[in-house]
């Protein structure tokens, strides 16, 4: 099961028959690991990347959180409250200068405005909010956006 895993998490899209050949398994055993996965809770969905440079109807921002941890539950309450918003694609409890990270997506820099002091800042226990506009994503989810861009462009080493 790591392995379907893995060719999941690293690999090109495959087909279940393809990975078995890599992995030395029969298509039915590769089935089988990825419904336990998906059973398990490790797979939870199936997305495509989309290339956000070429969605214009769409905007995409990251906001810090800073929130006071509650008595009996910390920051839980909350963040579980925040993630709930539609607007809200990913939240992530952070160490740092502020508790929570979160992705959102709204169709206009108004929408996610009128979120931010609608919604975000008027929850009890929410100190401060910063928004932090995307403006150009070059890599996504592993994937480089414009693959022919950086083609010819190497790293460079220095010992």
């Amino acid at each position: 099961m790591d392995g379907v895993l893995k060719l999941l998490l690293e690999g090109e899209p495959l087909s279940t028959e393809q990975m078995g050949k890599i992995l030395g398994l029969t298509s039915e055993q590769v089935d089988d690991a990825l419904k336990s996965l998906s059973d398990k809770g490790v797979i939870l969905g199936w997305r495509p990347v989309i290339n956000p440079n070429l969605d214009e109807t769409t905007v995409h921002a990251a906001i810090e959180l800073r929130i006071s941890p509650e008595r009996d539950g910390g920051f839980d309450r909350l963040a579980k409250r925040v993630s709930k918003f539609d607007q809200v694609d990913s939240c992530y409890l952070m160490s740092g200068a502020y508790d929570l990270l979160i992705f959102v997506r709204a169709k206009s820099l108004k929408d996610v405005a009128s979120f931010v002091y609608e919604k975000l800042a008027t929850i009890e226990g929410v100190s401060s909010t910063a928004t932090h506009f995307f403006l150009k994503t070059y890599k996504q989810q592993g994937f480089l956006i414009d693959p022919e861009a950086a083609a010819g462009d190497r790293l460079l080493y220095s010992p």
